[in-house]
């Protein structure tokens, strides 16, 4: 214990130096998996989640930041290498395509976001999930992970994995097949070193540790992919004990919400459709319950970023990979192009930051996290990326860098025998400061106009309202525009 405490000293005198003496930040990429911004720092009553409060305290917190998918694998693919999913070849989750894609296969010369990092002389390693792993089923393997992005990588594995004969849910086939990625389902048991997200945290600290820059001379770029809030919910016992299911009030939909959406547009999943009261209540509390655990986490590595000195040296970024649904016009988790499934949380914080605490209110994208990494770090990205440098909203929060953020999916319709054709038809949809406009199938299936000024719930769909013709129009122009962005050939990739 002494020498350790030793060698902290040693490290935190010498990484002063460090600092002092080299202009290449460290870069800490938390990304988290299926959340949604039910937090603290957003504004939320009731989830409690100290952590990533003080980060964004310390950081810009993002209000309206998008996802460029709502599901895992094509958004992950888009935001590591700065392209949208239409370039990475990448637009729909393994469960749509039977396979899980990877945008090798596509791209396969591209330079993935920590790739970059690595080439130009940081360290990188990844713990736990960055690139698409599917939860629970590959948790402690590499999943569909990238071999050339990384130095070292650590795959964790805990008791949420190897122990999962308590876990609940009320579909019946999830039960049978003991199958729960894609399912509302929960469990609390253990302790908190017992779980996967325990161990990536501890993975992240020691690679802190090991890999402190004035110990080793090179600054680090570490990804810190935690599991939790992904189904199933789980989490030690304490942290279900936060949320009493009295204090828990359930979103109702009004009764005629969905006559206005089309149906491209309502991606319920099998048996989530109606939940009684009492069972949202349940969904919810274990939700929350694996998102304060998830914290407690996020805590530990922001405590070892300040213990080492390191704090004033590391750009940090946290992020979730999409949103997630809670009941908002009656769907569940993630896959929609609702606020629900498409917003993210999304905090920055970065050496010599002026904006500290501010919140930015222009829409912003995760394919931005590219370029703004490379521009703090002060290395260059490859022409073919796209997104813009969020760098001036974290001097002025205010800062307008783009005017809509563009998400897209890949939708389900049913065709003349039944049988779903998943590669037919797409759904486009842009977010404004004020409005969200969404086309689906080019608007041969659907259109939807929500007004968020005096509607953020999106509750009343006003594309068919003839006072609005000349607002629909100019958001459609601008949807255009912006797929014809997304979806232009990628060039310069050898």
């Amino acid at each position: 214990m002494l020498s350790h405490r030793l060698t902290l000293v040693v490290l935190l005198l010498m990484g002063h130096l460090s600092v002092q003496a080299s202009d290449r930040p460290n870069v800490l990429l938390i990304v988290i998996d299926d959340l949604n911004n039910d937090l603290g720092a957003y504004g939320h009553n009731l989830v409690q989640s100290p952590n990533i409060d003080r980060l964004a305290a310390s950081g810009v917190r993002y209000e309206r930041a998008y996802s460029q998918s709502p599901m895992c694998t094509p958004s992950r693919s888009s935001f590591l290498t700065g392209l949208y999913p239409d370039q990475t070849g990448i637009i729909a989750h393994g469960s749509h395509t039977r396979l899980t894609p990877h945008f090798r296969d596509h791209i396969p010369g591209v330079t993935t976001l920590p790739q970059l990092f690595r080439e130009q002389g940081w360290f990188s390693a990844r713990v736990g999930k960055i690139y698409h792993q599917g939860v629970p089923s590959q948790i402690g393997t590499p999943g569909g992970d990238d071999p050339a992005s990384w130095d070292v990588t650590v795959n964790p594995i805990g008791i949420d994995k190897l122990d999962e004969s308590g876990i609940q849910s009320w579909n019946e086939e999830a039960m049978l097949k003991r199958s729960f990625g894609g399912t509302l389902s929960w469990q609390a048991v253990g302790r908190d070193g017992d779980h996967t997200d325990y161990h990536v945290a501890t993975g992240a600290i020691e690679l802190m540790q090991e890999h402190h820059p004035a110990k080793t001379g090179e600054p680090f770029f570490l990804g810190v992919g935690f599991y939790r809030p992904h189904t199933p919910f789980v989490a030690p016992q304490k942290y279900f004990d936060l949320y009493p299911l009295e204090d828990i009030k359930p979103y109702i939909m009004p009764a005629n919400d969905r006559n206005d959406i089309p149906e491209i547009g309502l991606t319920d999943r099998k048996g989530q459709l109606g939940l009684t009261v009492a069972q949202r209540k349940v969904v919810i509390q274990a939700y929350y319950a694996a998102i304060s655990f998830m914290d407690a986490q996020v805590g530990r590595v922001l405590d070892t970023l300040d213990e080492l000195g390191l704090a004033d040296s590391t750009i940090v970024v946290f992020v979730s990979d999409h949103g997630y649904e809670l009941g908002q016009h009656d769907l569940w988790q993630k896959g929609s192009l609702f606020e629900g499934s498409a917003r993210i949380p999304m905090i920055i914080r970065a050496p010599g930051m002026k904006a500290a605490g501010k919140t930015a209110g222009s829409p912003v994208e995760m394919v931005d996290i590219y370029r703004t990494l490379t521009d703090l770090a002060g290395i260059d990205a490859p022409d073919y990326v796209e997104g813009n440098s969020l760098r001036p909203t974290l001097d002025d929060a205010d800062a307008v860098v783009r005017t809509s953020a563009l998400s897209s999916i890949l939708s389900r319709v049913k065709g003349s025998e039944g049988q779903f054709a998943f590669h037919k038809i797409r759904g486009h949809s842009i977010r404004t400061e004020r409005y969200r406009y969404t086309e689906w199938g080019g608007g041969l299936y659907g259109a939807e106009l929500y007004d968020h000024k005096n509607d953020p719930e999106e509750l009343t769909n006003l594309a068919d309202k003839t006072s609005l013709e000349g607002t629909r129009i100019q958001l459609k122009w601008m949807l255009d525009d912006r797929i014809a962005e997304a979806s232009s050939r990628v060039r310069s990739i050898e």
